[in-house]
């Protein structure tokens, strides 16, 4: 028989706010976290704003000697995971910590620690490079370092699926419990790629957002003048619990994983089809696993980059996938306040919808202003609307055709 996979933790460092309830708050208050950067040097950049994180200090939480092994995506999820901990009021013991595993999405890993090390060959040669650079480049530090801070020794595993990281980590944490591997993971996602090449890289591609006016309008999801996403950093990270483990210990239940579906366009290494045909996929599979129909869903968080392919593509796929109901189904996307944490995006924006569902509120899609005849849904663009959610849907789509929806939902009519 599958067991019932709950949320009983959040934890989170993100461009809004290093607290889940703050950044809720500020997401239905449609109030964006993008902002000129000021910890990169974007001299030669076409793009210099993006979200970045604020009020984090790794030596106050780790201490100087472990803030300094660890890359900026290592310290967010290990800050991140820690406060999921604290909030489901776990404790590890001896008892427990076999049955506690960690799954975190990491489309880059250590870019901080790479281009540092580059610079210090250049600068002092090859025997001056650290014993730390490989631990701290590593796609798989973040949940490595996850699972000695905390000390568990259940499964643990890094996903590197690009942008549809955050989703794949919850999704396949989800079946680890459903199975009885473990009674609790921490499922999310790190990122913290805002240094110099990665933005130019993401410039050459087309892919990044230019705009000469405040970086907050920059990113313009489903509008028809959007040219691009804003990347930001941080990390968000869930505990999931078995039902009735949770209930046995008296935990706060925020939602339950009622579904996942991941599929690949196998299309193009960064291009979506124009018909969606994956991200559809996606989406059904999800809706499969959770034992729906494409009306029961509530809201649907969009992956919303606000590039004019991937938006035309997941409008699309919702269409496919929901007939004429994809016209009375709220979709917004909430990257132009929160940025686009790529491998973190699908964490963050899951705590959204779990916010949205425990306030009975829609996030809105901020900026938009000119609509787009091939993105005629309706994506809350009025600012946060009333509703009653009880079955929210979150897409993730990442380069490479890599394609994850997770289907979240109340337990017995609460959150």
């Amino acid at each position: 028989m599958r067991r019932r996979v709950v949320i009983t933790g959040l934890g989170t460092v993100n461009p809004l706010a290093n607290s889940p309830e703050e950044t809720w708050q500020r997401v239905q208050s449609g109030e964006s976290g993008i902002r000129k950067l000021t910890r990169t040097d974007t001299t030669d950049l076409k793009t210099d704003f993006g979200g970045e994180v604020n009020d984090f200090d790794p030596i106050a939480l780790f201490g100087r000697k472990e803030a300094r092994r660890m890359d900026p995506t290592t310290q967010f999820a290990v800050a991140a995971g820690q406060w999921a901990l604290d909030d489901a009021g776990v404790k590890i013991t001896d008892d427990n910590r076999d049955e506690i595993g960690v799954i975190m999405g990491c489309g880059m890993g250590g870019m901080n620690s790479i281009i540092e090390g580059m610079e210090t060959v250049q600068q002092k040669g090859l025997s001056r490079i650290s014993p730390f650079y490989v631990p701290m480049l590593l796609a798989s530090a973040p949940s490595a370092n996850m699972g000695i801070a905390y000390g568990v020794r259940g499964p643990n595993m890094a996903i590197a699926t690009a942008c549809a990281a955050g989703n794949n980590a919850i999704g396949e944490a989800a079946r680890m419990v459903e199975r009885g591997v473990s009674d609790i993971m921490l499922a999310g996602g790190a990122e913290a790629p805002l240094v110099p090449l990665v933005l130019a890289a993401f410039n050459a591609t087309g892919a990044l957002a230019v705009y000469d006016g405040d970086p907050s309008e920059a990113n313009r999801p489903f509008d028809l003048t959007r040219n691009g996403f804003v990347t930001g950093e941080g990390a968000t990270v869930l505990v999931l619990e078995e039902l009735a483990h949770a209930q046995a210990r008296g935990a706060r239940i925020y939602g339950e994983v009622l579904g996942y579906g991941s599929s690949s366009d196998a299309y193009h290494l960064s291009a979506p089809p124009e018909d969606g045909e994956g991200a559809a996929l996606s989406m059904k599979r999800a809706l499969m696993d959770a034992g729906l129909q494409p009306e029961d869903i509530d809201y649907i968080n969009a992956h919303g980059t606000g590039t004019q392919l991937n938006d035309r593509a997941e409008t699309q796929a919702v269409k496919t996938v929901f007939g004429e109901a994809a016209y009375d189904v709220p979709v917004s996307s909430t990257k132009p306040m929160h940025s686009h944490l790529l491998g973190a995006a699908g964490a963050l924006e899951a705590l959204v919808c779990l916010k949205a569902m425990e306030h009975g509120m829609l996030p809105p899609t901020i900026n938009y202003e000119t609509p787009d005849p091939a993105c005629d849904l309706d994506y809350v663009t009025e600012g946060a609307r009333p509703a009653v959610l009880n079955r929210v849907m979150s897409n993730g789509f990442g380069l490479g055709g890599h394609n994850a929806t997770i289907i979240l939902g109340r337990v017995n009519g609460e959150v």
